[in-house]
């Protein structure tokens, strides 16, 4: 399911990058290049391309989220393989106990 929504998310992302490059802005767009672009798509170009753009985004978004909520969903903790020690940490240092350690009168030289 996830490697169907991640293709369909890179097919959408690519349609979207054509459309809107196809597009005349300020600047002219690939448009004034490709000439026979708007020949394609008759008189009504401008409103196809902004319909087509308006879904690819919609479309673009709608897979963002997707994506987001099956990556929550499958989201595990890398703690969870480790297996817990036999001992506490604090058990395997080794303290001196009390009858053992020397005075401080002994400890100053």
């Amino acid at each position: 399911m996830t490697g169907l929504i991640i293709a369909l998310h890179v097919i959408i992302c690519i349609l979207l990058i054509i459309i809107i490059l196809i597009q005349a802005g300020r600047g002219g767009g690939l448009v004034e290049s490709f000439s026979q672009v708007e020949s394609i798509f008759g008189t009504r170009t401008n409103s196809f391309l902004t319909r087509t753009t308006t879904t690819l985004a919609i479309l673009f978004f709608i897979t963002c989220i997707l994506l987001a909520l099956i990556s929550a969903r499958q989201s595990r903790s890398l703690m969870r393989n480790l297996r817990p020690q036999a001992e506490p940490a604090e058990a395997t240092t080794n303290i001196p106990s009390s009858s053992n350690s020397p005075d401080a009168s002994q400890v100053q030289r």
